[in-house]
C-alpha cells in the first residue's frame, strides 16, 4: 500500500470513526497498519487507534499501540513524533493509573529538543502530567503543571486544551472541596463548547457536563446535578464511550445516596463497578467502594462497611492515592466511634493526620485543615493554597509555606 493509499485509508477509517461505525474504522486502521509500507502513514493510522482504544475504554490496547508508535517514531528519526508517541505513552499509563510511569513518560516528552510542534504539545503533556500527579494526591504539583497546561492554551490559542485543562481543575477543586472552583471550571469549559466547538468531538460536551454535575452534586443542587449527568450519559451511549459510562453511573448513584435512597443507589454504583473493572479505572474503582461504604453505613451495616473499606484501602495503597487513604481513615474512624472500639479509633485519627501533613492539606495562615469542608481557596503563584478569607486578612508578602520549607536547621 503506497503514500497515496494510505492516506485515502486513514481518511476513509476516520470519517467512519466520526459516524459511530467504530468497528468498520478499527478495521480500516487495522489493514492499513498491515499493509502500508509508509512509516508517516503508519504513525498516523497507529495515532488514529490510541485515541479509537482511549474512547473505548481499552486502556491496555491503547498501551500496545503506543508502544508500536515509539518504534514507528524512532524509525522516522523525527523528534516530533518520537514526542508525540511518548505522550501517548503517558496517557496510556495515565489511563491505566500508572502514574509513576505517566510522570517519567512525561519528563521524557518536556526533555525532548523537538521544533514548534513538539513545543505545542507540552500544554498536553502538562495536563496529563497535572493529572498524574492529581492521581497521587501530591496537589501542589499538580495545579503547576494545570496552570503550565493552561498557559500553553492560551499561548497557542489552542481552545480544546483549555477545555480540557479547565474540567482537569473542576476535579481538582472538587477533590480538595472548594465547590465554587469546582464548578466555576467546568462551567467554562461548556462555553468553550458552546463558541468553539461546532466542529468538535461531542466528548468535550459530555466531559464538561459530567464535571458539572459532580460540582453540583457536592453543592446539593442535585437536580442540577442529575440534568447535567443524564445530558453526559446520553452522549456517552451515543459514542460507546464506556469510561464516562462508568463515571456517569458513579455520579448518578452518588446524586441517590445523597437524596438517602440506598436502594436506588447501589445498583448504579454495581453497574460502575462492573465498567471500571472491565477497563481497569482503579482510581475509579475507589470511587465506587467509598460511595458503597456510605450507603452500608446510612444502613447501619457497618461491618459491610468495613468490607468495602479494606478493598478501596488495598487499591489506593497500591496507587498510591493518598487522598483515598485520608476519606478511608476518616470513615473507618466514624465506624469505629459508633462500635465504641477505641484502640482501632485511635489508629485511624493518627494515620488520617499523618496523611493531612503528608499531603499539606493546611492552611499556612490559620492551620485548619483544607478539604474537610467546602471551603473557598485562593493559589499563590508558587501554587500553594490557603483558604481565601486567611489571605484577605492577613495579606501576605510571600507564601509562609515557601518560606518554612527555605529555613534551613540550625545546630544547638
Amino acid at each position: 500500500m503506497g503514500q497515496d493509499q494510505t492516506k485515502q485509508q486513514i481518511e476513509k477509517g476516520l470519517h467512519l470513526y466520526q459516524s459511530n461505525r467504530t468497528d468498520k474504522a478499527l478495521r480500516v486502521w487495522m489493514r492499513v497498519l498491515e499493509k502500508s509500507a509508509d512509516p508517516a502513514g503508519r504513525f498516523r493510522v497507529l495515532g488514529c487507534l490510541i485515541t479509537a482504544h482511549a474512547e473505548m475504554g481499552r486502556y491496555k490496547d491503547m498501551l500496545k499501540f503506543a508502544v508500536v508508535q515509539i518504534d514507528t517514531a524512532r524509525e522516522l528519526e523525527d523528534p516530533d513524533y518520537l514526542t508525540e508517541s511518548y505522550l501517548n505513552l503517558a496517557r496510556s499509563n495515565e489511563k491505566l493509573c500508572e502514574f509513576q510511569k505517566t510522570i517519567s513518560y512525561c519528563k521524557t516528552c518536556l526533555n525532548m529538543q523537538g521544533t514548534t510542534v513538539s513545543l505545542q504539545l507540552n500544554g498536553q503533556v502538562s495536563l496529563s502530567m497535572g493529572n498524574a500527579f492529581l492521581g497521587l494526591s501530591i496537589f501542589q504539583k499538580a495545579l503547576e503543571c494545570f496552570e503550565k497546561a493552561l498557559r500553553y492554551a492560551h499561548n497557542n490559542d489552542d481552545k480544546m486544551l483549555e477545555c480540557r485543562v479547565c474540567c482537569s481543575l473542576g476535579n481538582f477543586y472538587a477533590q480538595i472541596k472548594d465547590y465554587e472552583k469546582a464548578l466555576f471550571f467546568p462551567c467554562k469549559a461548556a462555553e468553550l463548547v458552546n463558541d468553539y466547538g461546532t466542529g468538535w468531538s461531542l466528548k468535550y460536551r459530555a466531559m464538561s457536563q459530567y464535571h458539572m454535575a459532580v460540582a453540583y452534586r457536592k453543592l446539593g443542587r442535585l437536580a442540577d446535578a442529575m440534568d447535567c449527568c443524564e445530558e453526559s450519559m446520553k452522549i456517552a451511549l451515543q459514542h460507546g464511550d464506556r469510561p464516562l459510562q462508568a463515571l456517569c453511573l458513579l455520579c448518578f448513584a452518588d446524586i441517590h445516596r445523597s437524596r438517602k435512597d440506598v436502594q436506588t443507589a447501589f445498583p448504579r454504583y454495581d453497574s460502575s463497578m462492573s465498567i471500571m473493572t472491565e477497563i481497569g479505572n482503579r482510581l475509579g474503582l475507589i470511587q465506587v467502594l467509598l460511595g458503597v461504604t456510605k450507603c452500608w453505613m446510612i444502613q447501619k451495616e457497618l461491618d459491610k462497611a468495613l468490607e468495602s473499606i479494606e478493598k478501596a484501602q488495598e487499591l489506593a495503597e497500591g496507587l498510591g492515592n493518598k487522598l483515598g487513604l485520608l476519606k478511608l481513615h476518616c470513615l473507618c474512624e466514624r465506624i469505629y466511634r459508633t462500635k465504641g472500639q477505641q484502640r482501632e479509633l485511635r489508629d485511624h485519627v493518627v494515620k488520617f493526620h499523618e496523611c493531612v501533613e503528608e499531603m499539606e492539606l493546611y492552611c499556612g495562615m490559620c492551620g485548619e485543615s483544607i478539604g474537610e469542608k467546602n471551603n473557598q481557596l485562593q493559589a499563590l503563584p508558587c501554587s500553594h493554597f490557603f483558604h481565601l478569607k486567611c489571605l484577605q486578612t492577613d495579606g501576605t508578602r510571600g507564601c509562609p509555606n515557601c518560606r518554612r520549607l527555605s529555613v534551613k536547621p540550625g545546630y544547638v
